[in-house]
């Protein structure tokens, strides 16, 4: 990423902390404060995830005086949040934030990541003091019974129009590395799971408080691998608790992550399977096999066959689409075939004759894909 206008020791320390830093931090408004000179950027707004959503900090710096560390703008509902006043418990996360602060060094391309994520750990700890004053006995019991799990995150959420409520975020099967767990993982960052539960809160005239709102969600880059919506959530029951309903969901988690993970093993039996009867495939995705494509032939039609599997393969069957490589429509593009989901199929089949059925399928289907392509080439 370029960061044109940006003083390079600074251009230094975004380009650290972007690339290096645990959670997936992004940068917006960038601008000047410079009056000497406002084409030199020297401010801009980091979105750092929080609590599964996000937070925007105004990170100034003053390219007039280098070597200063940055300002921090916090937003404006965190107007009580100020991790290195006086009034902030006294602890060693706020020792070592203002010692990094007391030792900045603008040469140093690390120094910002070690301030925002000091901040980010203090933020933290704001949000569970918040939390931990609501005048609520079941919010605080959850709050007691799941603080030991490491990685939790909490927040207080209200509007002018919404009740006030209290958001949890709870990492899930923090045993299992799924990076570890998938031969040439592409992804940069440790994928997640995390269970959001979101808490009404109870009001002295309300007699019972609600079911929680429950939501799983995951790194956007475990799709290639496991969806988190295929998940059936447990049924919340009367009187249950985090530290009960947890245990159960995890289990079930790491028994479909496992799977999902054989399901790689499987996909690529399949398309090798496929070879018997198409070729090698021209292309296909080595880590995940979610996609592959095949040069094949029927007489002198010549065609590409593009194959699209599902994290649900082989409950769900893969969809395909064909492409001539001769017929081009009137935007000079390659005659393309609507997708095919439905062709006979058993997913107890085995996988060479799950491949063997699929290619007599597309031997029938090669004869109206190439009558297709010749009436869409009359057309133009």
């Amino acid at each position: 990423m370029a960061f044109e206008g940006l003083p390079p020791l600074i251009a230094d320390q975004l380009h650290y902390l972007l690339n290096h830093s645990p959670d997936s931090i992004k940068i917006e408004n960038v601008w000047s404060g410079n009056k000497i000179n406002p084409k030199i950027l020297d401010r801009f707004t980091l979105v750092i995830p929080y609590c599964l959503e996000t937070i925007k900090w105004d990170v100034i710096y003053n390219s007039e005086y280098p070597v200063d560390p940055p300002d921090f703008v916090f937003g404006s509902d965190d107007e009580d949040f100020m991790p290195c006043s006086a009034i902030a418990p006294d602890d060693d996360q706020i020792s070592l934030l203002k010692k990094a602060l007391s030792e900045w060094d603008n040469e140093d391309s690390t120094r910002l990541l070690v301030i925002v994520q000091g901040l980010r750990d203090q933020y933290v700890a704001y949000q569970r003091r918040r939390v931990g004053q609501i005048d609520d006995d079941r919010v605080k019991f959850e709050i007691s019974t799941v603080l030991t799990r490491k990685g939790i995150e909490m927040q207080m959420a209200s509007g002018v129009d919404k009740p006030e409520e209290v958001k949890f975020a709870v990492p899930l099967v923090m045993d299992m590395n799924i990076n570890k767990m998938v031969a040439g993982c592409p992804w940069k960052h440790q994928q997640k799971i995390f269970l959001q539960v979101v808490y009404p809160i109870l009001r002295k005239y309300e007699s019972a408080p609600s079911t929680p709102r429950l939501r799983l969600v995951s790194s956007s880059d475990l799709k290639a691998l496991f969806s988190v919506e295929d998940v059936k959530l447990p049924p919340w029951m009367d009187g249950m608790c985090l530290a009960e309903y947890l245990p159960h969901l995890e289990e079930t988690l790491e028994r479909q992550i496992e799977e999902a993970v054989s399901a790689i093993d499987l996909r690529r039996s399949f398309i090798e399977a496929l070879t018997l009867f198409l070729g090698r495939p021209l292309e296909a995705d080595p880590t995940f096999c979610r996609k592959a494509t095949f040069l094949t032939a029927s007489g002198q039609f010549t065609f590409m066959v593009h194959f699209f599997f599902s994290t649900q393969f082989p409950k769900q069957q893969p969809t395909l689409m064909l492409q001539s490589c001769q017929h081009l429509n009137q935007s000079s593009v390659p005659v393309k075939s609507n997708l095919f989901t439905e062709y006979p199929w058993s997913p107890r089949w085995e996988v060479g004759r799950m491949a063997e059925r699929l290619c007599d399928f597309l031997t029938d289907e090669a004869v109206n894909f190439k009558k297709y392509c010749n009436e869409a080439l009359l057309q133009h």
